[in-house]
């Protein structure tokens, strides 16, 4: 699939120095130093991740968290995620980005707003995580600067005063920003929520934002709780305040916007903003169902995330872009989406939200990143009319083989990086210890 849309049945892509070289049909392949053999598969541009909580997989499946609405889940668990820091980030960030190459993604982002005293450099220490495995990472600076005295809901350990967050911002960017033609590395600016930052930091977050040319995220309209409180706590409802404090525009993209009236969408429309859509998530908290259909109707741009694992306990894409598919029908009757349309999302509609020209399609120019899936085998008996209906129908799919740059992550189902007995045993480690503490055993 190209940024036209096109299929080609039998067809190659050719990869050479990290960015697709030429795509063709049968009998037309040209010589190559390497090649893979994707006979009885499908050939998809890779996935692309719009929104994730990497190192929540260390609390997959919390139980005391379990039982209660979004605001209960936050606060039970923002003491034991005080206890993060370098190492705990690397290793979630390690294990986090292989599950999700496991899934078909070749770029995700990372929304990591909490930052506890003396926690160390956490957003460098994801990025490291992110270059050992070729992984293509965009890391956001996310922050909380409204404890709990001052009216928020995390502890006072893990917020930070609104010119540290911005000074910290400005040095990462300057560290790790890669704003070239397939880059690995991109960094963006993601104040968590309106009710756990200031308007003021949100306003000053845009103006760096824009003076240093990234891009803008965060959380918005996640519910109808969510959005009651904007309106108790600022007079209005999210979207507004969006405008109010300078982040209507196309360099935003928010997360989950689960409940946007009509002159909202056309408004987010209106600017380009885009909308990272989290299905699973919005099932297993009981967020609602996103109007995505009036959305992509509309023009907004639209992606998926697979949200924090510590709310969806699973960070595939292809899950992500099935839910997608299937939520829309539920809301909007079988008619309402096509697999090709949430295959768009995970794809064209994932890169629209980066900001990013360079990823989501295969064609000449853009990076070689791409996933072989199989459709072949017990789960995909008789599905023969169409590969691409097939792909996210069928099922439970991983992939066969993720490239990224034109350099296999995943080969044959299996991850190509070394180590990941040692990584799973410190992960381990690390979630035992958080639990423990958490539980008092």
């Amino acid at each position: 699939m190209d940024s036209s849309r096109r299929e080609i049945r039998g067809g190659w892509a050719a990869v050479s120095e990290g960015f697709v070289a030429a795509v063709g049909g049968p009998g037309t392949e040209p010589e190559a130093g390497r090649t893979i053999d994707a006979s009885g598969c499908l050939v998809t541009p890779g996935l692309v991740n719009t929104h994730h909580h990497i190192f929540q997989n260390l609390t997959r499946a919390f139980a005391p968290a379990l039982a209660g609405d979004l605001f209960w889940w936050l606060r039970t668990l923002y003491p034991v995620w005080s206890r993060l820091d370098e190492e705990a980030a690397y290793v979630s960030a390690w294990i986090g980005l292989a599950e999700l190459a496991l899934g078909g993604c070749t770029t995700s982002t990372d929304h990591l707003y909490l930052h506890p005293r003396g926690g160390g450099d956490l957003i460098s220490a994801e990025i490291e995580a992110a270059r050992a495995l070729g992984f293509r990472f965009h890391p956001t600076r996310g922050s909380m600067s409204l404890s709990e005295k001052d009216g928020g809901l995390p502890p006072d350990s893990v917020v930070q005063d609104d010119d540290e967050i911005l000074a910290d911002c400005e040095r990462l960017i300057a560290l790790h920003h890669d704003p070239g033609p397939g880059a690995m590395v991109r960094v963006a600016l993601a104040p968590c929520s309106h009710f756990s930052v200031t308007p003021d930091l949100m306003s000053r977050t845009a103006e760096l934002a824009e003076r240093l040319d990234v891009r803008l995220h965060t959380h918005l309209a996640e519910n109808a709780d969510d959005s009651a409180l904007c309106e108790s706590l600022h007079g209005c409802r999210p979207v507004e305040l969006l405008e109010r404090v300078g982040w209507g525009s196309d360099r935003c993209w928010v997360a989950h916007c689960v409940v946007p009236d009509a002159s909202e969408i056309d408004r987010l429309a209106r600017w380009g903003t885009g909308v990272s859509h989290c299905p699973s998530c919005s099932q297993l908290i009981g967020l609602g169902v996103a109007p995505i259909r009036e959305m992509r109707d509309a023009g907004v741009p639209v992606g998926l995330g697979c949200d924090g694992s510590a709310s969806t306990d699973c960070a595939s894409m292809w899950l992500e872009a099935r839910a997608a598919l299937l939520l829309a029908r539920l809301r909007g009757g079988p008619e309402a989406m096509a697999a090709r349309e949430a295959l768009e999302m995970a794809t064209l509609g994932g890169s629209a939200c980066l900001g990013r020209d360079d990823i989501g399609a295969l064609e000449p120019g853009r990076a070689g990143d791409l996933v072989v899936w199989p459709t072949e085998g017990v789960q995909f008996a008789g599905a023969l009319s169409d590969p691409v209906e097939a792909l996210l129908r069928c099922g439970p799919v991983s992939a066969r083989h993720t490239i990224v740059a034109g350099e296999p992550l995943v080969a044959d189902g299996e991850l190509t990086a070394a180590g990941v007995a040692e990584m799973l045993a410190r992960h381990r480690r690390i979630a035992g210890e958080w639990l423990n503490a958490a539980t008092g055993e």
